[in-house]
């Protein structure tokens, strides 16, 4: 009775111990066998967003050092920025550019001031030629010019008077003012003159802009005489004198170099 009981607790055993083992082996399959080892994560997934808070900590640092600096010194806020621009050393290249700027703006200015008193006309060489012809010509047929020679060889030229009236009685008249002999001294004025304008007031050399009867360069020199020195003879003609006298001394030393040169 024994022995027949011992088997049947065996199987018992057995058969409560079936269970636990089977459940260990299934885990041991499902886990798939031995355990694989970890692999190990890159750089950046393991510093995640370290470096770049790390980099904006030090950008923030060093703004706050840069404002710092520059409010420490003399003052604070942007008057302290204002001083340390205006304490940077100034550039030649800036201060020629300020200086052109400004001389643009006066040019500017001017010109807006200007006011033409009179267009000045244009008178071809071939033109002051048969002016010349044409107003010796007009004095030959009233009298003739002679010309001597000075002790000092200075050529003096002698003409009649002009008719009154004219450009060439102003001059004429104007002479003793300036020291001049009208007898010994009208003669050569009235060469000169005859050719280099013609006597016309508004005679303009198109090669050079010399202008007005005595051929001004440039014609602005004649204000010195008068304001309207585009416009009247008189003015023209009284400057033309007076370079003459500091110039050559008489009009026959400037007749006597013009023979010479070809201008005076």
């Amino acid at each position: 009775m024994l022995e027949e009981t011992r088997p049947q607790l065996r199987t018992a055993v057995t058969t409560s111990e079936s269970p636990s083992a089977a459940t260990a082996t299934g885990a041991y399959v499902a886990a798939g066998g031995p355990r694989r080892p970890r692999r190990k994560r890159g750089l950046i997934r393991r510093t995640g967003i370290v470096f770049p808070a790390l980099g904006l900590a030090v950008l923030l640092v060093a703004v706050v050092a840069g404002a710092a600096y520059v409010m420490t010194p003399r003052g604070t806020g942007a008057s302290s920025l204002a001083e340390a621009i205006d304490a940077l050393p100034q550039n030649n290249s800036v201060a020629l550019l300020e200086q052109e700027r400004q001389t643009l703006i006066d040019m500017s200015s001017a010109v807006r001031t200007l006011s033409v008193v009179a267009k000045p006309a244009t008178v071809s060489p071939s033109d002051m030629t048969a002016a010349t012809q044409t107003a010796s010509s007009g004095n030959s047929g009233t009298s003739s010019t002679s010309s001597s020679s000075t002790g000092g060889g200075v050529t003096t030229v002698s003409a009649p008077a002009p008719d009154p009236g004219t450009a060439q009685s102003i001059a004429y008249n104007m002479l003793p003012s300036f020291g001049f002999s009208q007898s010994s001294q009208w003669g050569c004025l009235l060469n000169i003159w005859n050719r280099e304008s013609g006597w016309n007031y508004q005679a303009e050399n198109p090669y050079s802009g010399a202008y007005g009867i005595p051929q001004a360069l440039p014609g602005s020199k004649m204000a010195s005489a008068g304001a309207d020195w585009q416009t009247n003879p008189a003015t023209q003609i009284k400057w033309g004198l007076g370079y003459i006298q500091s110039i050559y001394g008489t009009p026959c030393g400037a007749w006597n170099f013009e023979l010479a040169n070809g201008y005076y």
